[in-house]
């Protein structure tokens, strides 16, 4: 997006949010409108490049996989500290 290509999003946040960004934005030195657009970008890129490594680790795996996996699994009764 080039400098021009600004769009405007009317965001609501709940009170607590707000002041704390803020308070940060200023420690940063940096306005509000900034340090939201950091925090935005910054959300994008862990969300983004966990999908990646996540995809990755799948290669070529299918939801079948699993199932096969888990009927090798001993048929036990779970320990007394892993029963919901």
């Amino acid at each position: 997006m080039t400098q021009a290509q600004r769009y405007k999003y009317p965001l609501q946040l709940p009170q607590s949010l707000k002041e704390t960004a803020v308070r940060l934005a200023m420690e940063d030195g940096v306005s509000l409108n900034q340090w939201i657009v950091s925090a935005v970008a910054q959300k994008i890129g862990a969300v983004e490049t966990a999908r990646d490594l996540l995809k990755a680790r799948a290669g070529s795996a299918k939801p079948g996989d699993l199932a096969t996996l888990l009927d090798k699994a001993p048929d036990i009764a779970p320990l007394p500290d892993d029963v919901l």
